[in-house]
């Protein structure tokens, strides 16, 4: 087994599917995400939402807001609340590289995905995102829509 092999949440890690289509991602960077144990066992079962979460500076310390974690079903009286800010582990000089982004350009941070690494750690994958217009995004679907008219022709000529 070689190193630094991504093993994530079973088959596919948890992916946000609205990043790329509301927003310009520019560049990734990986972060450690500090859970309590119920919500790592909810996450290793996929029960969690990442649709609308982003990340916040505060004080020199970065925080994924708006990621939903189902409740774990046996978790008892330990169980975490649903929603809450979660503390990311990032380097000092990554943080505040992030934070002149966000400040000076007017970026966001966006969380694209999240796994587990060496099935061991969670690690949210954050993007800096410029968001998009509302006609790049039609721009987006025409471009999608004829990849799908293409690949209609190309199967029932082959089929002819």
């Amino acid at each position: 087994m070689g190193k630094n092999k991504e093993k994530d949440l079973g088959p596919q890690p948890l992916v946000n599917k609205k990043a790329r289509f509301n927003f310009e991602l520019i560049s990734f960077i990986e972060a450690g995400i500090v859970l309590s144990g119920s919500e790592v066992k909810s996450l290793r079962e996929k029960k969690a939402n990442l649709t609308d979460a982003f990340a916040k500076i505060k004080n020199g310390e970065v925080f994924l807001d708006s990621f939903s974690i189902t409740p774990y079903k046996n978790g008892g009286y330990a169980n975490h609340p649903e929603i809450r800010p979660r503390k990311l582990l990032l380097k000092r000089k990554e943080i505040e590289k992030l934070e002149k982004q966000v400040k000076e350009k007017g970026l966001v941070l966006v969380a694209t995905k999240v796994y587990f690494k060496d099935n061991r750690w969670a690690k949210v994958e954050l993007a800096v995102a410029k968001p998009k217009k509302l006609y790049d995004k039609r721009e987006d679907l025409k471009k999608s829509d004829a990849k799908i008219e293409i690949a209609r022709a190309m199967k029932t000529k082959n089929y002819s």
